[in-house]
């Protein structure tokens, strides 16, 4: 347990401290917040809405209210508490590395949703939305990296220690033969 926790430690100071850096927000974070606009007004306009996405921005033509993705409107911070955890666990690479990337997949799919209500949320009501993006939605997303790694762990393949089968009973005792 030891182990775990001061990987899984170490694994969050490395991972938030790259995540803060100025190169890595110019030249990951900020990109990378640009394509979940974009992806997220393209969705938008698959639905009959009528969002265009401008850098972060997603903007509404018709009402010209606007959300903007930022730092940790993104899911990059519950992706890594996923991460950290994954590492730490002890279990194969290749286990470890499918676990990341499927569970990166579902927190962004669970984003997209996110960010798509946000958009909704604050073309209806900025009261709502607040509430929604400050409260209800950020502790959705940690808690999928928690059910995700959850999960992850239930369709790890057990050890081979667990698979061996049982150590054998004492033999019973010799009876003296008469």
């Amino acid at each position: 347990m030891f182990r775990f926790l001061a990987i899984f430690l170490l694994s969050l100071l490395v991972l938030f401290t790259l995540d803060v850096l100025a190169v890595v927000e110019l030249h990951v974070i900020d990109p990378f917040n640009a394509l979940l606009a974009n992806i997220s007004a393209k969705i938008i306009a698959l639905c009959g809405g009528d969002a265009i996405a401008q850098g972060k921005v997603i903007i509404s033509m018709r009402t010209g209210l606007a959300v903007s993705i930022e730092r940790v409107c993104n899911g990059v911070e519950a992706v890594i508490i996923l991460v950290s955890a994954m590492l730490a666990f002890p279990a194969r690479w290749h286990h470890k590395l499918i676990g990341i990337a499927i569970g990166t997949l579902a927190i962004q799919s669970l984003n997209l949703v996110r960010i798509i209500s946000l958009y909704y949320l604050n073309q209806w009501d900025e009261v709502w939305f607040e509430w929604f993006h400050s409260y209800i939605w950020q502790a959705l997303i940690v808690l999928d990296a928690l059910v995700v790694f959850l999960v992850w762990l239930r369709y790890l393949p057990r050890s081979r220690d667990d698979d061996a089968p049982p150590p054998p009973l004492d033999p019973p005792p010799l009876q003296a033969m008469a």
